[in-house]
């Protein structure tokens, strides 16, 4: 199975415009507020999530409170702004709203926009966060390459900017990598989203000859971030493409293995490990010139008993190189099942695992719901077409 077949099955496709007016801080809001007054408190909705309306309410009451907070997306107020944008996020995270945000798809991407251009850090962060579940419901097409299009060089803008908040610069470079992974048609689009990921996690990495990674415990989140997002897209390359890639920067990473930061490192193992994957597809004969260093390395980390790494720290570390160990020396995966009501999928490679992982990353617990809704689709749209064959195998017998 392909990398595509594979991540299809998270997309429904299909949209339209809507507009919005222009956001401005000095008309935004008397009206949008008295219009709203009678919706619940988004910063609590986006604590709670929408799980509440299934307790309380119906399909029509989540859509009319998410109009509602779609509409605080104006707001004078930076925290209710922000509150607004979680509960949508979070509605989106847990629901297949798809219809609905059909005909608000301009309105929402337009008000992530302001966010964004005009936000500080958490709003910025709850706007990115809220770009990706608007891709993931969009699905690859026209709709969702139109969302990157408009948000593409803010994000980008904003990962490359030293001086924006690196929490902020973290949660874009995510949604930057997710909604490309999920948009990108046009190839030098994919290339260059991949160079801008570049320069942060490269600026970690050494040359070869040194021995220590150059960066702060505080940017270690957007390291990860970018790494993981950049490894993503090469997923998704030309073989030609992964190749140039691979001598660019595969020699680059096992410098992070030395990082003082647990996730740092796990991000830079599960991604060697999904590298030589690609790479032992192309050529199955691949050699690693320091193979040796590196399986020594990952070997100390699957083992370590470092005493000023915490216990829980130490306990997923090993749990995690033990496996990338075995990927690297022994070309073995760990097949993982992942149950989602009565059904259940196989995950059987390092590149289907880092692409599950990123979708369950940003879904949380939504990502049972939207694997089941999705598997119900296409088991629907399968019974109608073999009725539909059988009807027509029937109608043939009867002209006969």
């Amino acid at each position: 199975m392909t990398t595509k077949s594979f991540t299809s099955t998270f997309y429904l496709i299909g949209g339209q415009h809507r507009n919005v007016q222009p956001f401005s801080d000095e008309d935004a809001s008397i009206e949008t507020m008295s219009h709203c007054s009678g919706y619940s408190d988004p910063a609590s909705f986006a604590e709670d999530g929408p799980e509440i309306l299934d307790e309380e309410g119906t399909q029509e009451d989540l859509e009319y409170k998410l109009k509602g907070f779609i509409d605080l997306t104006l707001d004078k107020s930076a925290k209710t702004r922000q509150a607004a944008l979680e509960g949508i996020k979070n509605a989106l995270a847990s629901k297949m709203l798809y219809e609905f945000i059909l005909e608000r798809r301009m309105t929402l991407t337009d008000s992530i926009e302001r966010c964004l251009k005009k936000g500080k850090s958490d709003e910025q962060r709850a706007a990115a966060a809220l770009a990706s579940v608007l891709c993931i419901q969009l699905g690859p097409g026209i709709e969702s390459e139109e969302v990157l299009k408009t948000l593409g060089p803010i994000l980008k803008k904003i990962i490359c900017d030293g001086a924006a908040s690196v929490q902020a610069r973290q949660t874009c470079a995510t949604c930057f990598g997710v909604c490309s992974f999920i948009a990108t048609d046009d190839i030098t689009e994919l290339y260059s989203s991949l160079e801008c990921l570049e320069t942060v996690f490269t600026k970690s990495c050494l040359k070869e000859k040194d021995t220590r990674v150059v960066g702060s415990a505080s940017g270690a989140g957007l390291q990860v971030s970018a790494l993981l997002a950049w490894t993503l897209l090469l997923t998704v390359c030309p073989v030609s493409e992964v190749k140039k890639r691979l001598e660019m920067h595969f020699h680059k990473l096992p410098s992070l293995l030395s990082s003082d930061d647990v996730n740092l490192r796990i991000a830079a193992g599960e991604s060697l490990a999904l590298l030589f994957e690609l790479a032992r597809g192309m050529e199955s004969d691949f050699f690693y010139e320091d193979m040796e260093s590196l399986t020594h390395t990952l070997r100390a980390l699957a083992t370590d008993g470092n005493k000023h790494r915490a216990k829980v720290e130490k306990r997923k570390q090993r749990s995690v190189f033990r496996d990338v160990l075995r990927a690297v020396e022994e070309r073995d995966f760990p097949t993982e099942t992942v149950k989602f009501g009565p059904e259940r999928m196989y995950i059987d490679c390092w590149v289907k695992k880092h692409t599950y992982d990123t979708f369950k990353e940003i879904l949380g617990s939504g990502m049972q719901y939207h694997l089941q809704h999705l598997y119900n689709s296409a088991a629907f749209k399968a019974r109608t077409k073999a009725r539909s064959k059988c009807r027509d195998k029937r109608a043939d017998v009867g002209e006969f």
